[in-house]
């Protein structure tokens, strides 16, 4: 029998900090876009900063239709990155630094819903389906009230094989 303590509550944490940390540094355009993950347990929430330079059209003003679909492909690639690497960093699988790599897009349709305001954005991935070689992810995104979203997407993924 194994009577080992179980780990204390904040190596637990540090350890799902480090791994979305590393996860997270692997794509340099989230840190040019100034994107951030709130992490609750196993649920992210992407955060896009509101700055002037995601302007596309200043006549109204609005969020540039790519910086949103970057935004929405971002959240569902870490979002699906994150859901596979759960259960690895809760076993204690998880080598970390080493991040598995990320899914690459198949395809990725964007609808969008509002005008993008010139305020923080929010997303939050939901994964559809994950196998071993394929994934489908839906992703929504909003600004002021989460049940107003201003764009939504879906994405196919194909999925890294270990060792890759």
């Amino acid at each position: 029998m194994n009577h080992s303590k179980p780990e204390p509550l904040q190596v637990i944490k540090q350890r799902r900090d480090a791994a979305l940390s590393s996860l997270v540094s692997a794509v340099p355009y989230i840190s040019f876009l100034g994107i951030e993950f709130d992490r609750r347990g196993d649920e992210l929430t992407a955060v896009l900063p509101f700055d002037e330079m995601l302007i596309g059209n200043p006549m109204l003003p609005a969020i540039h239709g790519g910086v949103t679909a970057a935004f929405l492909e971002i959240t569902s690639m870490i979002g699906l990155s994150w859901s596979v690497l759960w259960g690895e960093i809760e076993s204690g699988k998880a080598e970390l630094p080493a991040i598995p790599r990320l899914p690459k897009t198949i395809d990725f349709t964007v609808d969008y819903l509002r005008t993008g305001l010139p305020r923080d954005a929010y997303a939050r991935a939901r994964v559809n389906r994950s196998g071993r070689r394929y994934a489908s992810v839906h992703v929504e995104g909003w600004q002021d009230n989460r049940q107003r979203l201003f764009a939504q997407a879906t994405g196919h993924f194909l999925m890294p094989q270990r060792g890759e």
